[in-house]
């Protein structure tokens, strides 16, 4: 069933990027001669005018085929076709995949805004999550929660030492408990499906700022599932939307600027198999959880694909951008030949990726 959901998210991630594609290109007069869903071998065609829609036997996303997008007979001659158009109309086609990418992840935000997600709450919020939890945001290095064994994303059930128990979802009374309390303390912690007793005792010098003051060294959450009304979903997607983009642009980044110095951490980047465990877990916790995670691919999607490589969008921007300025075309075998190469290093990471993804499975 997760192969079947994963397909899914996959098919709906490629199928809206290339509408958007599809979309500009009609609107800018260009020739759009199929618009197919999944790969050939072609199972169904049905022509409309003069595009061809068509359904095929790989279901592996989707396609838009515009006529001198590529190099072709007669498509320098005809006006309609795309290497005929002006650079700006080009430039437009090229990003609405983009756009329709990041427009698809703002509405599936919207949504789950909607239906209730769990998420980091305020204490307002808190009060009416019938849910809330106590998660842990952070540890500290080398601080007592650290050495007990707690992680990022531990839920913290109770908090026991000596005659006093604390079983609330509230970061600041827990954090009071802890600062007065002198003995060891038993935590009843929930790893995934896993419960769990730590006992720590909280030290001080462990926070910079205030080193006469006890702790454990965790940051503390309350998260829970609050949904938000109708009328404001779109404004909190919107800036949800938007902060996502800005964190993922970072992270892609630093990400590709390390992976040219040869320092990046590939265990930390997750290829199809690892996206597709995640989508089936997404979908084991409900919808609203599978929408989510289906809008951060789909934010990932978009970004990747403006980068300035051959063979993605972004490259073939460049390539725009280069003739726009040089007001002449890149010949085609240069342009093929950067977009081989591009193409070749991008199925080289993709298996490089993979095969990390297995070998994290299997140990």
């Amino acid at each position: 069933m997760t192969i079947v959901i994963f397909i899914l998210v996959l098919v709906a991630l490629i199928v809206v990027h290339e509408f958007g594609h599809f979309v500009v290109a009609k609107l800018s007069k260009m020739r759009v001669d199929e618009f197919g869903i999944g790969y050939p071998p072609k199972a169904f065609g049905k022509k409309i005018g003069e595009t061809e829609y068509t359904l095929n036997w790989l279901p592996f996303g989707g396609f838009v085929k515009i006529f001198g997008e590529d190099p072709e007979p007669g498509a320098a001659k005809d006006p309609r076709a795309f290497s005929s158009r002006p650079r700006i109309l080009q430039a437009a086609v090229l990003v609405a995949g983009i756009g329709m990418n990041l427009l698809f992840a703002y509405l599936l935000i919207s949504a789950t805004l909607t239906m209730g997600t769990v998420r980091a709450l305020s204490p307002e919020e808190a009060k009416s999550a019938p849910d809330a939890e106590l998660a842990v945001a952070s540890v500290l290095p080398d601080s007592p929660a650290a050495r007990a064994g707690l992680v990022q994303g531990d839920i913290i059930l109770s908090a026991e030492s000596n005659d006093t128990l604390y079983e609330g979802a509230d970061p600041e009374t827990f954090t009071t408990l802890i600062t007065e309390q002198s003995g060891p303390i038993t935590l009843s912690v929930e790893r995934g499906e896993e419960a769990q007793e730590i006992f720590i005792t909280a030290e001080s010098g462990v926070i910079a700022s205030d080193p006469e003051r006890k702790a454990l060294g965790v940051g503390l959450a309350t998260i829970g599932t609050v949904s938000v009304p109708l009328w404001e979903a779109p404004i909190q997607g919107a800036i949800l939307t938007w902060e996502l983009t800005k964190q993922t642009a970072v992270a892609l980044f630093h990400f590709f600027a390390a992976l040219f110095t040869f320092s990046a951490d590939l265990s930390q980047v997750s290829g199809p198999v690892g996206i597709a465990g995640a989508v089936g877990s997404a979908s084991s916790n409900g919808l609203a959880s599978l929408l989510s995670i289906t809008a951060l691919i789909s934010i990932n999607l978009a970004l990747i694909n403006l980068l300035p490589v051959p063979a993605l969008d972004g490259g073939r921007l460049l390539f725009v951008i280069i003739e726009a300025i040089t007001r002449r075309p890149i010949h085609p075998i240069v342009a093929n030949s950067f977009n081989t190469v591009g193409f070749a290093l991008l199925i080289l990471l993709m298996l490089v990726v993979t095969a990390n993804d297995i070998f994290r499975i299997v140990s």
